[in-house]
């Protein structure tokens, strides 16, 4: 049966409404079983799944997803946010749109902590929203700049999905977070010149130096935690998963003892929210290693390479092709499920064609986080509307025209390999027709 048996077994689930592990898992066990040539006899010849999931949670660098997303609760639940804000209210008040580019800083600072759309949704879009429409900001462009905003979360470093990506094909964590800083400021700059041309005539203060200093006073360890967690990455002073676990000792150190808006029965609460976020997500993710594994030593990608190229022998029609495979993509699966199926087969294919992985990394992920803001599974949609209370339908015609600008800067990231690459000091390879 081959490929069709692959594509037959994943329509029946789909069909069947599986979830994501069962999915994963039957498609693991079919490859080992029918498509080895010659084809295994008895299933006792699975052994090697169990082996592969040993090698995958062996990763040290899988340490780092659980340690973020409890470092991210950890914040959500005490008052790093809030301060966050003060900030970038008190520093933008005479700018025009000077409230709603306090968000958009806001959002992008938080995300550098979280690394998480959902997370810096809810943290930022809780508490910035009212703010927002009691300044006077019309409540559409409100809503589509706060959904949009948290989608950052996963571009700016350090992210979860950039984490993932990096275990299935094999690159650089740290080459991955430090190529995501341009691309977060290109799209942050985005947000901010439309704030200024859709809200720019909404009232304008003035600089409160009173209220500067006492935001700065009081918000100064909040911003230093990005300041922290990435100077270490960068210097080399410490890798990834170090700095997720001296994010959650800063988050605890901050929120209980400094700032004291945490109290220590809270946090085995918060603990077991973040397990149970994890529990699913890493067994998947180990079941993918295994796949990938698999498909490796059955020079499955190899092959696709060689029929791709038959197909296409320009770089920029590959390019195209993908993101618009990729966008469509985003439309129908969840970050996660598009990273673990499609990275360790359209990766090869990328530098195939002499595209760099970390930059095609990153041109998939802009995909997908354009994704959170499309129908019909548009995770920060649904975020939106249950945290503005607002139905679905407003929400997604308040982020519309910021998809179109995002899709702006994904053609600028795609065709500008330096927006990611620049800062590597590597060479970065432009297709060219």
């Amino acid at each position: 049966m081959g490929s069709w048996g692959i594509l037959i077994l994943l329509l029946a689930l789909i069909l069947l409404r599986q979830p994501l592990i069962v999915l994963m898992g039957a498609i693991t066990v079919y490859c080992y079983y029918f498509l080895p040539d010659p084809p295994l006899e008895s299933f006792h010849e699975l052994n090697s799944i169990i082996g592969d999931l040993f090698f995958a949670g062996d990763k040290e660098i899988l340490l780092a997803i659980p340690l973020f997303i409890i470092a991210g609760n950890l914040m959500t639940h005490g008052s790093i946010a809030r301060r966050l804000i003060r900030i970038a209210q008190a520093m933008t008040a005479p700018i025009p749109a000077g409230l709603a580019i306090a968000g958009v800083f806001s959002c992008g600072i938080f995300a550098a902590i979280s690394g998480s759309s959902p997370v810096t949704l809810i943290a930022i879009g809780g508490l910035m929203y009212p703010s927002l429409t009691k300044a006077g900001y019309p409540t559409q462009f409100s809503m589509g700049l706060l959904a949009s905003g948290g989608t950052l979360g996963i571009i700016i470093p350090p992210s979860i999905p950039m984490i993932v990506y990096a275990i299935m094909v094999g690159v650089s964590v740290t080459d991955l977070f430090i190529a995501g800083i341009g691309p977060g400021i290109l799209l942050m700059s985005l947000l901010m010149i439309y704030s200024v041309f859709r809200a720019g005539n909404v009232g304008r203060g003035k600089w409160d130096w009173a209220e500067i200093r006492i935001a700065w006073k009081e918000g100064i360890l909040a911003l230093m935690m990005p300041v922290v967690i990435l100077g270490g990455i960068y210097s080399g002073f410490f890798t990834a998963t170090e700095s997720a676990a001296i994010a959650v000792f800063y988050a605890i150190l901050v929120e209980v003892f400094i700032h004291k808006e945490l109290s220590f029965p809270k946090i085995p609460k918060i603990m077991a929210e973040s397990a149970e976020m994890l529990g699913i997500l890493f067994l998947i993710l180990i079941l993918a290693v295994s796949l990938n594994k698999f498909m490796i030593e059955n020079e499955i990608p190899q092959n696709l390479v060689a029929k791709m190229s038959e197909l296409i022998s320009s770089p920029v029609t590959f390019l195209i092709g993908v993101n618009i495979l990729l966008l469509i993509v985003g439309m129908f699966m969840d970050i996660m499920s598009a990273i673990l199926v499609l990275a360790p087969l359209l990766a090869p294919m990328a530098v195939n064609y002499g595209i760099n992985p970390v930059h095609f990394g990153i041109i998939m992920i802009v995909n997908l986080e354009i994704g959170y803001l499309t129908p019909p599974v548009g995770v920060n949609l649904f975020v939106a509307s249950g945290i503005f209370k607002q139905p679905l339908g407003k929400v997604i015609q308040s982020v519309a025209p910021i998809v179109g600008m995002f899709l702006i800067g994904l053609i600028l990231i795609s065709w500008i390999p330096e927006i990611s690459l620049g800062l590597l000091g590597g060479e970065a390879t432009t297709p060219s027709p």
